[in-house]
């Protein structure tokens, strides 16, 4: 049946009008894919797909010249007179000879070299003539899997709601998109998506667009996962050789140089592959280079190719990139991805200037019907045709969308899955109604990420129920759960409630109500993780968290003011009553107790923290995004943060209503957060804080201002921009005034790669600076320094650090073990 619609679609294609279409083959009669094709001395053009067929859209008969070009072939042009479309042309290139001078063989330095230096000098002049620009985009992004097994980690895959077929194979993702860009150098960019077509979702908007397609080899670093060094960079030949392979003449007999890029070492975030270069204007004609995923530092990925073909105009003598492939393999767990985006930009209009107010916040608009268009549109307007694998997957996942999302189909498997177990007592259930998006989920009695140990409620674990209704075009959501939590020790069960409404997904207003009575760590940040505290407890004796009873009834709403300013409010009435430890229960026994859990008084099993009192606290925060940018889409609006500039926070708290007058006070802070790429040479992170209370002489400790301190030797977070690593939980939390600094800088390989053997291990060294100041003690400080990114092959998730602490001199010094993967877990 696939076949019959295929050949329909294929038909109708045939009726679009004003197309030039055909395929592009070797001599010997072979397919070449991606072969650029236009109009002589115009922007006006297209690509060839996977298999060498192209279709080119015209608005007139006429006479033109069409111009053929492909690395690794001789560019061909082809005189046609066009009395009626569609016009079939098919084209056969000829395989490139590539010349190289004895004279130049015999040079002592490769010749290459010298041609790099005239690129490296010519590259400022050679970049701002395509730095002003307006142009059509297209863009096509397709991922397939391979491979993929029928398990994972004993979890069913099943065929991904059609995705993949028996052998595991499959599209698992194709999109297109259709837009008008504005573009100004460095990265001022005003996109208008016209249409926009994701396979099996006709209510989804592609994410393909021009906003991170800017790969500028004219720059001193192309940006990846981290900045990639250009062949071109003004210190390139620290880090690469050059290899003159050869040059040939163009259509309008300039020289192009071939040059090959070999990486001076192995491990640095460099390229490898082909640049060709412009005699005499010296401008890249193109770059066909590979990047392997350790380079970048994403293990997952193992090669990514990225080829860039530039056509010369010879009226205002720019060569402008016309097209741009990417394509790479992946693979973790046994599963291979693979990947395509198609990038093709045409009809290019160059500008001296901009006028002042072309650029704005909004740097993307997707229209509202973008995503409506019809076959007949897209075979119009389409720059690279389809293959027949993507016309298949159409109309394959579009066959399958309107079954899955009919009333009678989602009804059917709701009624196959909402039958209720007796093991489901155990493991959790859901009941679902998928058409109108209502779900009751149940979390079940095994669900161990809520199973701990503590001192105070001994061995606790947690259940729940939960209902919620979604609305994902008006990004509408409400959510009415609560949370259960027993502890065996403590003998006593705590419920807490919320209710939370999103109201749009424009500005993103929220509504959350929210009471019950828990057990809350002294620190609201919760320093030390349910699972660290359990092993720390039962294992080394070490009951680090420190912990208080809090029944509460709270009301906060949130929301985005403008464009870089969100602001929430909230305001809470709780009562709190100090605990006390139930249980000594340990799994290694020693003769030590434990500690108590008055963090004021440690050793002190009897006396609380503070007295049992209500208060009421009101609340205001704001964050500050300087230079954020955003997203428009039909179905919600989309941020997107400038790493040009700081976020700011403030947050100003009153307290009031206590039940006894000393425990109310006010409390102010700022908080700045600042985090940049410095080129090649790693990322430096910086959070500064601080704060002051007023009339705060009375006021309970849970109410002070605590810091993230570590007794564990274990790092949970990626970074540590937010924590102490040796510093006691709450041996420095004041109710005064205080400056809190972390500053850390990851080298990402800049200096490890460059070290023989070392480089094998693909560290990354990692150094950093906190510091600590209140009214009651002396200036805390330490200095760190240790690896990153250490594991096995593709799972590199540990961290260790070398800490040494000063207090007015040496205090102490120790190592601190990352472990990334918790956060996972938790």
């Amino acid at each position: 049946m696939y076949k019959i619609f295929t050949a329909m679609l294929l038909f109708a294609a045939t009726l679009a009008q004003s197309q030039v279409k055909g395929k592009i083959t070797t001599t010997t009669g072979q397919a070449i894919p991606f072969v650029n094709i236009g109009i002589e001395n115009t922007y006006t053009g297209t690509t060839a797909n996977e298999e060498g067929q192209y279709e080119l859209i015209l608005k007139n008969t006429g006479k033109y010249t069409l111009v053929f070009q492909s690395l690794g072939f001789k560019t061909k042009k082809v005189p046609v007179t066009i009395n009626s479309f569609p016009h079939t042309l098919n084209v056969t290139l000829e395989d490139e000879t590539y010349e190289l001078n004895e004279v130049v063989i015999s040079n002592s330095e490769d010749p290459a070299y010298g041609i790099i230096r005239q690129a490296i000098a010519h590259k400022k002049e050679n970049s701002a003539r395509t730095g002003r620009f307006e142009a059509d985009f297209y863009s096509k992004g397709l991922f397939r899997v391979k491979d993929l097994p029928k398990k994972i980690m004993g979890v069913e895959v099943g065929d991904l709601d059609g995705m993949v077929d028996s052998t595991g194979t499959g599209i698992i993702y194709l999109s297109e998109t259709v837009s008008k860009i504005t573009f100004e150098q460095p990265d001022n960019l005003k996109e208008r998506i016209v249409a926009s077509k994701v396979s099996g979702n006709d209510k989804g908007f592609s994410y393909n667009t021009a906003l991170s397609t800017n790969y500028n080899f004219y720059s001193n670093y192309v940006e990846f996962n981290i900045n990639m060094v250009s062949p071109l960079a003004n210190n390139a030949f620290n880090y690469y050789r050059y290899k003159m392979e050869g040059s040939f003449f163009d259509e309008n007999n300039n020289q192009i140089n071939k040059i090959k890029i070999i990486p001076k070492r192995d491990k640095e975030p460099v390229f490898e592959g082909y640049i060709y270069i412009v005699d005499d204007s010296w401008a890249i004609y193109a770059v066909d280079v590979d990047i392997k995923g350790y380079r970048m530092q994403q293990p997952i990925l193992e090669t990514l190719n990225l080829k860039q073909n530039y056509t010369y105009n010879t009226v205002n003598r720019i060569w402008a990139k016309n097209s741009q492939t990417l394509d790479f393999s992946a693979g973790v767990f046994g599963i291979k991805f693979t990947g395509k985006f198609t990038h093709v930009f045409t009809n290019y209009v160059f500008h001296d200037k901009f006028e002042k107010n072309t650029f704005g916040r909004e740097i993307v608009y997707i229209e509202k019907d973008s995503n409506k268009k019809d076959s007949l549109y897209w075979n119009a307007v389409r720059p690279v045709p389809l293959t027949e694998e993507e016309i298949t997957d159409y109309l394959k996942k579009d066959s399958i969308q309107a079954l899955r999302t009919s009333k009678t189909y989602l009804d059917s498997i709701d009624r196959k899955n909402n039958k209720f177990k007796v093991l489901d007592i155990l493991s959790g259930y859901t009941y679902q109604n998928s058409y109108r998006n209502t779900y009751y989920r149940y979390k079940g009695l095994t669900d161990f990420s809520t199973l701990s140990f503590n001192t105070v409620q001994g061995w606790n674990f947690g259940t729940g129920f939960s209902f919620s209704k979604y609305n994902e075009e008006k990004g509408i959501y409400t959510t009415l759960s609560t949370d259960l939590n027993y502890g065996f020790a403590e003998d006593r069960l705590r419920a807490t409630g919320a209710l939370r409404h999103r109201f749009n997904n424009q500005n993103y207003a929220t509504l959350q109500i929210a009471g019950g009575s828990t057990v809350e760590q002294f620190n609201p940040n919760d320093p030390i993780s349910p699972l660290v505290n359990t092993v720390s407890t039962l294992f080394f004796k070490d009951n680090y968290m420190k912990l208080y009873d809090k029944t509460f009834a709270s009301v906060s709403y949130s929301q985005e003011i403008s464009t870089g300013l969100n602001m929430t409010g909230s305001i809470e009435h709780v009562r709190r009553k100090p605990l006390f430890n139930n249980t000594d229960y340990v799994l290694i026994k020693d003769n030590e107790p434990y500690l108590s859990n008055n963090p004021l008084n440690p050793e002190d099993d009897t006396a609380p923290a503070f007295e049992r009192h209500y208060l009421t606290k009101a609340n205001i925060t704001g964050v500050i995004r300087f230079g954020q940018k955003y997203i428009t889409r039909p179905d919600g609006k989309l941020n997107i943060s400038n790493s040009d500039y700081p976020v700011l926070a403030f947050q100003y708290e009153k307290a009031f209503a206590a039940s006894e007058k000393n425990y109310e006070y006010d409390f102010i802070a700022a908080r700045a957060f600042y985090n940049t790429t410095l080129g090649n040479k790693g990322d430096l992170g910086i959070n500064v804080k601080a704060g002051k209370f007023f009339n705060a002489e009375g006021i309970a400790f849970a109410d002070y201002k605590h810091f993230n301190g570590n007794q564990t030797h274990i790092g949970t977070s990626e970074r540590y921009l937010n924590v102490f690593n040796l510093l006691p939980y709450y041996t420095h939390s004041t109710n005064n005034r205080y400056v809190e600094a972390h500053i850390e800088h990851d080298f990402k390989g800049y200096i490890m790669n460059k070290i023989p053997l070392l480089n094998r291990l693909q560290w990354n060294l990692v150094v950093g600076y906190h510091m600590l100041s209140t009214p009651d003690f002396k200036p805390y400080q330490e200095f760190t320094a240790g690896f990153s990114n250490i594991g096995l092959g593709k799972f590199r998730m540990l961290r260790v650090d070398y800490v040494r602490a000063y207090q007015g001199g040496y205090s102490t010094d120790g190592v601190v073990f990352g472990l990334k993967f918790l956060n996972i877990i938790e």
